[in-house]
């Protein structure tokens, strides 16, 4: 009996190796330090946003939606980046695809709600969430079968808002658009990057640095919103 299941664990041990990226450690230190930086930047960027914010239900509820989802993402890729190989990787790797929609998704939200606002406002959050709450079952349920379906996911949720360009530019001034842009754009060409260069040494800390990067410019689109409605 013991055998057999010892059988068993080296089979699962062996799919979990053949399901995982494979890393040298220089690159996974790399990888978990990078983002473990945006996990020291989520928190003291949303104690800064919490002080410019307008204390309304909606503004704190928004503004603490996008800074939880700014750390949980980083929280979650710092430590899968910090483990060994083990189901604990595996389970960490499924969640560090999920907390992408969420960010997506908590980006989303005070823009959507303190700055468009409205009905449009409502309409475009819901259907952030909505659809990013569906990748995130998906993922849940099988990340490499529905793959592609995500990373669509990811980069069609990160520009559906210009569907609503109209009032996006009706209330929000030019330094938060080009802002909001130029973010868009490193989350874009980071996500090519992170699709081509999977074999290439150290690609994945750059893939890393783009979305650090993309979030910095989004977070600082968020606060203009927080500053100006305040």
């Amino acid at each position: 009996m013991d055998k057999i299941m010892d059988k068993r664990e080296a089979r699962a041990q062996k799919r979990i190796h053949l399901a995982l990226p494979k890393y040298s450690l220089a690159e996974e230190i790399t990888n978990a330090v990078t983002h473990g930086l945006g996990v020291a930047l989520a928190i003291a960027g949303l104690v800064v946003l919490l002080i410019y914010s307008p204390k309304t239900p909606l503004a704190i509820i928004s503004v603490c939606l996008f800074g939880a989802s700014m750390f949980l993402l980083y929280m979650v890729s710092t430590l899968y980046h910090s483990l060994g190989v083990n189901r604990a990787k595996k389970v960490f790797q499924v969640l560090d695809h999920c907390t992408i929609f969420f960010l997506i998704a908590g980006t989303y939200t005070p823009i959507s709600l303190l700055c468009i606002g409205g009905t449009v406002g409502w309409v475009l959050v819901s259907i952030v969430w909505g659809v990013g709450i569906l990748g995130t079952v998906l993922t849940a349920v099988d990340m490499h079968r529905f793959k592609v379906f995500s990373m669509v996911c990811y980069i069609a949720l990160g520009w559906c808002v210009i569907i609503f360009i109209k009032p996006l530019i009706d209330s929000m001034d030019q330094t938060s658009i080009v802002l909001l842009v130029v973010g868009g754009v490193l989350y874009t060409v980071g996500a090519v990057i992170y699709g081509l260069g999977r074999k290439v040494p150290y690609m994945h800390s750059v893939w890393h640095l783009f979305c650090l990067a993309g979030t910095v410019f989004h977070y600082f689109v968020v606060l203009r919103i927080c500053m100006f409605s305040a």
